[in-house]
């Protein structure tokens, strides 16, 4: 059932809103922020660097403390500051120059509405699941091509691909017009599922967590690809073998759609 404010204690509201009503409405007291043009930009920076950071962190312990090495999929490799500075000032280069201007054009064109009440807890779910399973399928036609097709590769993907063993910030190393791909792609399916802003944002968020895991370079007990069931989901380590042999592993996350087209290329890692 819809209310048009479930904060109000005399209007009935379903108990999947009445679960999520607090956080929203406590979302909703910085609506200056959120309706601000300055926030996508402001909110996807600070959510990357925010879940690359502890990989960073763990990835300088490994020198003094050995027994972390066991969680990498490479233990003699460590990213050095030669390649972890590059990386951020692009990702934070491309972010300013770029993705800001396309999101203050959009602001002035259609300025974000915030509603009152707050999504079903259940809906929130569904839309998340469902985005994550449209993204999975339309990057891995986006990244077929781009390998299957020498000029794209070379002239659009190829600078993902110059880290070989990937780490956290390598994740957002990548030219513009893969940046904007993913962005159009990522957007796009919240819009066509008509996603509650919440949503959104949870989506958003789940989506850079998954997408610096699997570059990560970590294979931890509690890593996703060991939380669900069957091998649907791939993970860090079924990404790592896309890094390291180019010809295999195209989706992001999900198994599936290289196991229909025959690209899927599993290994033996220890502790898997």
């Amino acid at each position: 059932m819809s209310c048009r404010n479930c904060s109000d204690p005399q209007v009935l509201c379903s108990s999947g809103q009445l679960f999520l009503q607090p956080l929203w409405d406590h979302l909703r007291s910085w609506e200056a922020l959120l309706q601000s043009p300055f926030f996508p930009v402001i909110f996807s920076i600070t959510t990357y660097v925010g879940f690359c950071l502890p990989f960073v962190v763990l990835d300088i312990l490994c020198s003094w403390v050995p027994a972390l090495r066991r969680y990498k999929i490479h233990p003699d490799f460590s990213p050095s500051a030669r390649q972890l500075l590059p990386c951020l000032g692009q990702t934070l280069y491309q972010h300013v120059m770029f993705v800001f201007p396309v999101t203050l054009l959009h602001w002035v064109r259609s300025p974000a509405l915030l509603p009152h009440e707050a999504p079903e807890l259940l809906l929130l779910l569904y839309h998340i699941l469902f985005c994550l399973l449209l993204f999975d399928m339309e990057f891995f036609v986006w990244h077929l091509l781009h390998h299957k097709v020498p000029w794209l590769y070379r002239t659009f993907h190829k600078v993902h691909h110059q880290n070989s063993s990937s780490f956290a910030l390598a994740t957002q190393y990548m030219s513009v017009w893969e940046l904007f791909s993913l962005g159009f792609f990522d957007m796009m399916n919240v819009t066509l599922l008509g996603c509650h802003p919440l949503t959104t944002l949870t989506f958003h968020v789940v989506n850079i967590w998954l997408s610096v895991e699997d570059h990560s370079g970590y294979n931890f007990p509690w890593s996703t690809h060991r939380l669900v069931p069957f091998g649907w989901y791939g993970g860090v380590v079924h990404h790592d073998l896309h890094h390291s042999h180019f010809n295999c592993n195209f989706a992001p996350y999900f198994t599936h759609w290289d196991k229909i087209l025959g690209t899927l290329r599993t290994a033996s890692v220890p502790g898997r």
